[in-house]
């Protein structure tokens, strides 16, 4: 693989990070979640995660260069020299305009689902509280209703996963990501994608058309 780097967008629940997962397995490049690294920046309690747990704590989005100091921070580890699959960033145009000026895309992949896909997907999450399991109603059911496989524990619900969370939330993320789109779209690097069905198998649908939508991704088998 040669200096290949992606971007995910999509709105929470379509999949970015199972995508990016097997992406990144395929490719052979780093998958980074920015959820992940600011988690990562709070733990080690560096300077910029204060920063970060001081906005974090209070309920406030994180602006944007401290967002970007963290995520240029991780893209210039070695191994990310080769490329690298950036999960859920950039999300506002400022961090669009950053990342092309210092680490410009070959691609950014714009993952589509239907508010109604994206409801039946959060809704129909269950977790462990116990041991941190995830589940779904419909796609991964424990063997017995709401008792975790693992550990035995009762299932639950987060809070947040209710319809009318999930609707503000899609409905917020359209409207963020608007222009994101738009510059990728006139730099004309833009994929996009529909991720209505099942993400395990679609993610390999997503590889082959990258890998024929730019030469210089080559994929071994």
């Amino acid at each position: 693989m040669l200096n290949i780097r992606l971007a995910l967008l999509g709105p929470p629940g379509v999949g970015k990070g199972t995508y990016s997962s097997i992406l990144s397995k395929e490719l052979r490049i780093p998958h980074l979640s920015t959820g992940e690294l600011l988690r990562r920046e709070i733990s080690l309690k560096t300077e910029l995660g204060r920063e970060v747990e001081s906005y974090v704590s209070r309920g406030l989005l994180v602006p944007d260069k401290i967002v970007n100091d963290i995520v240029a921070k991780r893209l210039f580890a070695s191994d990310c020299a080769n490329g690298f699959i950036l999960d859920g960033y950039p999300r506002t145009l400022p961090q669009a305009v950053f990342l092309e000026e210092h680490f410009p895309l070959d691609k950014v992949v714009l993952l589509q689902a239907s508010l109604e896909t994206i409801i039946e997907r959060i809704c129909g999450r269950l977790y462990c509280p116990n041991c941190g399991e995830t589940y779904h109603v419909s796609w991964k059911p424990p063997k017995r209703d709401n008792i975790c496989d693992k550990c035995g524990a009762k299932l639950t619900r987060r809070i947040d996963d209710s319809p009318e969370v999930v609707k503000r939330r899609y409905e917020e993320y359209l409207a963020t990501v608007s222009p994101v789109v738009d510059f990728y779209k006139k730099l004309g690097k833009l994929v996009p994608f529909r991720a209505e069905g099942d993400s395990q198998i679609l993610a390999y649908s997503l590889l082959r058309e990258l890998s024929s939508s730019r030469t210089e991704i080559l994929v071994e088998k």
